[in-house]
C-alpha cells in the first residue's frame, strides 16, 4: 500500500523506535520513584524528552506537561479555562468543537470565528469578535483537512493587545513549517503526527504573561508538578522527545522534499484530469497536504476503489464514521457537489517519487472509470 494519509497518523520513525525499545523492558522503572536507580534513570529520560519537546516550540522545559495526546490537551484547556466567553474558529478539530459545544450547553458563551474561502483564520477576523468578556481564543496552527496555515504571530498580537488567553492546537504543524514560531499561551502537541508513537502528547503552558489559571483535568497523584496526574509512560515520552529532535533537525529538508512530491502529484492530476480543483490556501499550506475536489464523482466511491492500494481519506480521521459533510468545507462555503468529491492526500517523510507516480496513475485511472460509469448511468 502507498501510504498517503499522514494527517491521520504517521509511521514511527525507525530512530524513534530504537530509542523507545529499551524502555519497554530492559530499563523498566517508574519516573516518579526516586528511591532506586531504575526510577531515577526513568526520570532522567523523561526530563531529557521534556527538553526536546520544549526546544521544538521554543519553550522552557518546565512549561511542557505530558498528556495522552492533543485531544486531552485540547479538552484540558477548554474545560480548565471555562469562565467568560470562549472563541473558537469554525474549522477547529472535533476535540475543540465538541468540548466547546458542551460548555455552550452549560451556559458558557461560545463564539465561532469565521474563516475565508481558503480556510484561513485571519487576525482581523479574531479581532472583530473579541469582546470585553472574552477569556480564551482557540485557533489551530494548520488545518488538518485542507492544510491551510494560520498567521499565529498576528493572532497572538491581537490577543495580547486585548488581554485574552490564546490557545493553539499545533498537532499538525509542529516540525513541518521551518521558521514558524508558536507564540500562543497554550499549545497542544501530539507525537503520532510527528513520526512518534500514538498515545502521548503535551500541553505547553507558557509563563510569559504570568501563570495561566488552568485547573487540572486529571486528579490523583502529584505527577507533572500536580498539573496532570497519572503514571508517566516513559517509553512513549522518550519516543516523543526523539521524534521532536529528529523533526527539528530535518524539518527544512523534509519540507522541501515533501512539497516537491506534493507538486508532482498535483501536476499529474491537472494534466490528466479535467475539472479538478485545489481546496485550501495554494501558498501557505502544510508541505504534505493536497486536498483535491474531483468533479462528478463521490469521494467515498473513489476511496473504496483505490483503498487496497492507496491510503487516503475524505476528511478528518476522527470523523470518518459520521458520513456528514465536512464542517471545514462547509465553513469555507465550498459547494456541496464539490465537497462530495473531495479527497485529502497527506504526503510524508518516507514517500518516494516512485510511489507518487504510481499513486497518480491509480487515482487518475480510477477517477476516469468512475466518471465514465456515471456518464453511462446518466445516459440511460
Amino acid at each position: 500500500m502507498i501510504y498517503l494519509d499522514h494527517h491521520a497518523t504517521t509511521p514511527v520513525d525507525p530512530e524513534v523506535l530504537a530509542a523507545m525499545t529499551p524502555w519497554w523492558s530492559d530499563r523498566i522503572g517508574n519516573a516518579s520513584n526516586s528511591h532506586h536507580a531504575a526510577g531515577r534513570a526513568a526520570r532522567a529520560a523523561v526530563e531529557r524528552a521534556r527538553e526536546q519537546v520544549a526546544a521544538i516550540v521554543h519553550a522552557e522545559p518546565r512549561e511542557v506537561v505530558f498528556t495522552s495526546g492533543a485531544t486531552e490537551a485540547n479538552n484540558w484547556v477548554l474545560r480548565g479555562l471555562f469562565q467568560g466567553e470562549l472563541l473558537v474558529s469554525a474549522v477547529e478539530h472535533k476535540s475543540i468543537l465538541e468540548p466547546a459545544d458542551r460548555l455552550r450547553r452549560r451556559g458558557v458563551r461560545v463564539t465561532r470565528i469565521p474563516v475565508d474561502d481558503v480556510g484561513c483564520i485571519t487576525a482581523e477576523a479574531v479581532a472583530a469578535v473579541i469582546t470585553p468578556d472574552s477569556r480564551l481564543v482557540s485557533v489551530m496552527a494548520a488545518n488538518n483537512e485542507v492544510g491551510t496555515v494560520n498567521p499565529m504571530e498576528e493572532i497572538a498580537a491581537v490577543c495580547r493587545d486585548r488581554n485574552v488567553w490564546l490557545h493553539c492546537d499545533a498537532a499538525q504543524a509542529i516540525g513541518k513549517l521551518p521558521g514558524r514560531t508558536w507564540p500562543a499561551d497554550l499549545v497542544s502537541l501530539t507525537a503520532h503526527k510527528l513520526y512518534g508513537p500514538p498515545g502521548i502528547g503535551a500541553l505547553v503552558i507558557r509563563r510569559g504573561r504570568g501563570p495561566v489559571p488552568l485547573q487540572p483535568l486529571l486528579l490523583g497523584g502529584s505527577q507533572e508538578n500536580r498539573r496532570r496526574a497519572g503514571t508517566l509512560p516513559t517509553p512513549l515520552i522518550v519516543g516523543f522527545g526523539t521524534a521532536c529532535e529528529i523533526a527539528a533537525r530535518r524539518q527544512m529538508e523534509d519540507a522541501v522534499r515533501i512539497c516537491d512530491l506534493r507538486s508532482r502529484l498535483w501536476s499529474q492530476f491537472q494534466v490528466e484530469l479535467r475539472d479538478v480543483s485545489l481546496q485550501g490556501c495554494p501558498q501557505d499550506r502544510l508541505p504534505g497536504n493536497l486536498h483535491v475536489a474531483f468533479a462528478g464523482i463521490d469521494a467515498e466511491a473513489l476511496l473504496a476503489k483505490i483503498g487496497d492500494r492507496i491510503a487516503a481519506s475524505a476528511g478528518a480521521a476522527c470523523s470518518v464514521d459520521d458520513h456528514a459533510p465536512s464542517h471545514v468545507l462547509q465553513a469555507m462555503n465550498v459547494p456541496a457537489d464539490r465537497a462530495r468529491g473531495s479527497v485529502r492526500f497527506g504526503l510524508g517523510r518516507f514517500n518516494t517519487i516512485e510511489e507518487i507516480d504510481q499513486a497518480a496513475m491509480i487515482v487518475i485511472q480510477s477517477v476516469q472509470e468512475l466518471r465514465s460509469l456515471a456518464a453511462l448511468q446518466n445516459s440511460k
